[in-house]
């Protein structure tokens, strides 16, 4: 296995600082047998049963046996995981899903890494609870995005469109991968991912997204010919709520929260300053747009 999760880290390019450190801690994990089984019996259960319990059956138990040699939940957590693929990697050549996508998707894993680096000081993730739908083959990483199938959970109808609770949407989440986020590759991904889910019908599929950036009030912040407005703009936002900025890492990359020390780099996290400044409101917002 540590061969393995030193070629697949090699393939999705993690920095070498990055890639020695993982390895590192795997190999502690290796050299305690209790450690060891317990990463062996995860591993086998998923390969057993993809449905699982991802959270109690599978990070608790990864997390728990990496503090037996001194590892830090967050890079246990991203090791048991990373340990996952192998299998994963199967099941996309067995259901004829591209390699490409596969690829993609994974990159999600080192993404996540980076995140934790900068926003917590640790290797590893602080939301390995995120990575179960790319294991359970629900979730995919189609182009820019990441898209996959659920229930709408309420009724929406409006300009010729209507539907309920249980009807089938495409949900949409934008990795931080910090490539140019614009409005091209923001098409080209819905349109891969019109025709991947096929069980989505209609000739114009509905795709929502719940983020933090479809919060309303970004109407007031964003800068109008900037690509997160584009992207913000596309969906008609049907829910929405304050809250008390727990989302403002995603954007600051830093969980503080003080306006006088959140970084101001960009235009987006200066006027978002100016904002929190005057006192104004944060949340999140539930949108939706037919393509």
């Amino acid at each position: 296995m540590k061969n393995y999760l030193n070629n697949f880290m090699i393939e999705c390019e993690y920095l070498d600082s990055d890639r020695k450190f993982l390895i590192e801690a795997f190999e502690k994990i290796e050299g305690c047998e209790e450690a060891k089984k317990e990463f062996e019996r995860i591993v086998k259960l998923y390969e057993n049963d993809i449905h699982c319990d991802y959270y109690n059956a599978i990070l608790v138990p990864a997390q728990n046996a990496g503090k037996l040699v001194g590892v830090h939940p967050y890079t246990s957590g991203l090791l048991i995981f990373m340990c996952m693929t192998k299998h994963l990697k199967e099941l996309y050549i067995e259901r004829g899903i591209s390699l490409d996508i596969y690829k993609k998707s994974m990159l999600d894993l080192k993404y996540k890494l980076e995140e934790c680096k900068i926003v917590r000081g640790v290797i590893g993730s602080f939301v390995a609870w995120w990575f179960p739908g790319f294991f359970d083959l629900t979730r995919f990483a189609l182009g820019r995005l990441q898209f996959e199938v659920t229930k709408l959970g309420h009724n929406y109808e409006k300009n010729g469109h209507k539907l309920d609770k249980e009807s089938k949407v495409i949900n949409v989440h934008i990795p931080k991968d910090g490539t140019p986020f614009d409005e091209n590759s923001c098409i080209e991904a819905y349109k891969m991912a019109k025709e991947f889910f096929t069980e989505v019908e209609g000739d114009e599929k509905p795709f929502i997204c719940h983020s933090w950036l479809l919060y309303p009030k970004h109407e007031e912040i964003l800068n109008h010919n900037s690509n997160t407005y584009k992207f913000f703009s596309r969906f008609d936002v049907f829910e929405y709520a304050d809250n008390e900025g727990e989302d403002l890492w995603r954007l600051f990359d830093t969980e503080d929260r003080n306006p006088d020390r959140l970084p101001a780099n960009t235009s987006f996290r200066r006027n978002y300053v100016e904002h929190l400044k005057k006192g104004g409101l944060v949340g999140w917002g539930l949108g939706i747009f037919f393509f």
